[in-house]
């Protein structure tokens, strides 16, 4: 079975600035793949080449097994749904979403079916005779997406589609988009740069920076075990805690140090084989790995802290402290009760070594993880 996308070493440069560089993704058919990334890494430049609209200045891109290099647009049978709404506003609703139907000569018969169940599924069949200037920015949203899935194909892009929305129109949306693709079965690339939508929406995710795709997989995979620190830094609400580090040798065995603390290395073996025995990168960590106590525990790091602010979230509070010049995110849900109250007068903080990832900093990907301690 061949895959619905493959982008092989794709490029693109304009004049002198390159946009895209080296990017190699394989999209399974059926797939929510998530392409990930913050505004201008290219993620719009990506989705406009695989339908056709600009040319790669390097690479291959290959649909549903074939070249598209020369592939009309027309031709590459691609549901398109942008960032704008992009909607006409002297149009009404109905012939908003009904528009690519005629521009393909569909019977009117067969239009009115196709947009009525569209507009079913995206819980807008009562507006079909409003004009967009008399429907809310959350409508406008549902009906370019109705207008991009009426192609009836089998792959959809939505580029950033729930870009300016409140956050609970977003939610719904995120809620509806799951459902029409399951619905569908069909292949939905999606682009965001919001890691909220990533872990909700995605069964994979890409995550572009630096014009190159760093790391992909699922969510759980990405956020509980990152192989590159772009993703550690990008993937994940709160933003994950990331230090300068550097490497070294004590008692014949490898430690990692930062500006707050220093533990045992375990490495981890990759293509170029173990790292020297001096080296410099970065360390990070997710805010819910830190903990805040005041007496120590065996296999634990303890360093010093202070409390310096906190935010309510509902169920869970973010909680920032510092140490020296530091300013380190935790997590504390609700239900800890003890944890919260004594937030407030933190004076050191504990976290587990072993969820401590190490990275290269010459090409970001990981190298290591903290070490347990040996406790004699």
């Amino acid at each position: 079975m061949a895959n619905a996308v493959e982008f092989r070493n794709i490029s693109k440069s304009y004049r002198r600035r390159t946009v895209l560089d080296g990017v190699n993704l394989t999209i399974e058919k059926g797939d929510f793949a998530v392409i990930y990334g913050l505004p201008a890494a290219g993620k719009s430049v990506l989705m406009r080449l695989l339908m056709g609209l600009e040319k790669p200045t390097q690479g291959e891109i290959r649909l549903r097994g074939s070249d598209a290099s020369r592939m009309e647009p027309g031709e590459r049978n691609i549901g398109y749904v942008p960032q704008s709404f992009a909607l006409y506003p002297h149009l009404t609703v109905y012939d908003n979403i009904a528009y690519p139907l005629k521009m393909k000569r569909v019977q009117a018969n067969q239009i009115r079916s196709i947009v009525t169940e569209a507009a079913q599924l995206l819980k807008i069949e009562g507006l079909l005779e409003k004009r967009p200037d008399q429907i809310s920015g959350g409508q406008k949203q549902r009906v370019a997406i109705a207008r991009g899935i009426v192609k009836q194909t089998d792959i959809y892009i939505l580029d950033d589609p729930l870009a300016g929305l409140d956050f609970k129109l977003r939610e719904q949306l995120v809620d509806d988009l799951k459902q029409l693709q399951e619905r569908f079965g069909s292949t939905f690339i999606y682009t965001t740069s919001d890691p909220l939508e990533t872990m909700s929406l995605a069964k994979h995710v890409a995550v572009l920076d630096g014009g190159r795709i760093v790391e992909h997989g699922t969510p759980e995979q990405l956020y509980a075990s990152p192989a590159h620190v772009s993703t550690m830094r990008l993937l994940g609400f709160p933003p994950a805690n990331v230090l300068e580090a550097s490497w070294y040798e004590k008692d014949g065995r490898p430690w990692c140090k930062t500006a707050l603390f220093e533990f045992p290395v375990q490495w981890e073996k990759g293509e170029g084989g173990l790292p020297g025995k001096t080296g410099e990168g970065f360390i990070g960590f997710r805010p819910e790995s830190i903990e805040i106590s005041a007496e120590e525990r065996d296999g634990l790091i303890r360093f010093p802290c202070r409390f310096a602010l906190r935010e309510d979230l509902g169920g869970e509070e973010i909680v920032y402290i510092e140490s020296g010049s530091t300013v380190l995110t935790m997590v504390v849900r609700h239900d800890e009760r003890e944890t919260l109250a004594n937030v407030a007068n933190v004076k050191h903080a504990l976290i587990d070594p072993s969820n401590l990832y190490i990275f290269d900093r010459r090409d970001g990907r990981r190298i290591g993880k903290g070490a347990a301690y040996v406790v004699n």
